[in-house]
């Protein structure tokens, strides 16, 4: 992949005590993944290595790139990728989404760092940030190489695909409209030889918008965390791309990871009713649920997580991964 940018292109500043460069890899499905390496600039031996992705619909020059580069700083080896048909990353069509093929891109990024000469690879853990999260906890309950996973403002988007915001739509004919809606989107496609863009965040914002579609326009739509190549921040997924979400569920096995996950959620999010639910049902029937935990912060919400550096509980974070790693 020849036309990376390699120039410094991230909505975060960069960290003088940490080395960025381009990486990339291919998963099973044969995207070639395109990711940001962070190391330490001083280091010795073999390092613990962790993989970040998210938010759902950003990329790596957002959110997970920030995560990267302060667990760099802390000495970790970190990667922050694009998901495959996204950012910088291959795959067509373009802003296409799989919970298949999203949960392999893990597996692809935890295949790169095993083999890393300084990294240990019985020391590998992932991040997943919003939508990211569950998915995270999905490439966890299949991958037994993943020794630890964090799910930061965690959104499961099986269930919010399924059932809409707040479960407000989980009924068999509130999917069948969403159903017909996309399937009839699928032959105007074919029709016309493209896909429709689904649009991202509202732009401008109404001003009846609840408060986490104002709470997603300030980080995306704003000079805080837009980048021109988040589909967030400018047209968005395809409209057809949520065909497998609809009909798929997460975290049916998550009861049976026996490695150590810690969901952390603002207490203040809209979206903290799915890490809730997420790890009530992780423990339930878990034989090793002494290494799972739920943290909740204190009045944030759920962007705070994104990118707020005196909430994003990175001590926590960090002594987590050094416990089980």
């Amino acid at each position: 992949m020849d036309n990376l940018v390699r120039d410094w292109d991230k909505v975060f500043p960069k960290d003088n005590n940490v080395v960025c460069e381009k990486v990339t890899f291919v998963n099973h499905f044969g995207i070639t993944l395109c990711a940001d390496m962070y190391m330490p600039v001083n280091y010795e031996g073999k390092l613990s290595a962790i993989a970040v992705c998210g938010p759902f619909g950003a990329v790596k020059e957002q959110s997970s790139g920030l995560y990267a580069q302060e667990l760099a700083r802390r000495g970790f080896l970190a990667i922050a990728f694009d998901p495959s048909f996204t950012g910088e990353s291959g795959g067509m069509p373009r802003y296409m989404n799989s919970p298949d093929i999203n949960t392999e891109d893990y597996q692809a990024a935890v295949d790169f760092l095993s083999i890393q000469d300084n990294v240990d690879p019985d020391k590998i853990g992932i991040v997943g940030i919003c939508g990211w999260g569950g998915m995270a906890i999905n490439a966890a309950s299949i991958d037994t190489r993943i020794k630890a996973t964090v799910s930061s403002t965690m959104y499961d988007m099986s269930r919010i695909s399924g059932n809409g915001y707040f479960d407000s739509q989980d009924s068999e004919d509130e999917r069948y409209k969403a159903r017909v809606y996309i399937n009839e989107q699928r032959t105007i496609d074919f029709k016309n030889g493209f896909y429709k863009l689904g649009g991202g965040v509202v732009d401008p914002l109404p001003d009846d918008a609840p408060f986490f579609v104002r709470d997603y326009y300030d980080y995306y739509k704003t000079s805080r965390g837009y980048h021109e190549r988040s589909l967030n921040s400018n047209g968005g997924w395809n409209v057809t791309a949520g065909t497998s979400l609809l009909n798929t569920r997460f975290l049916h096995y998550s009861n049976e990871i026996r490695s150590a996950v810690l969901l952390i959620h603002g207490d203040k999010a809209h979206s903290c009713y799915m890490s809730r639910d997420a790890y009530n049902n992780m423990i339930n029937g878990n034989k090793y649920s002494d290494n799972k935990e739920l943290y909740l912060i204190p009045g944030a919400v759920h962007t705070d997580l994104y990118d707020k550096m005196d909430i994003i509980p990175f001590d926590k974070i960090e002594d987590f991964f050094r416990k089980y790693l």
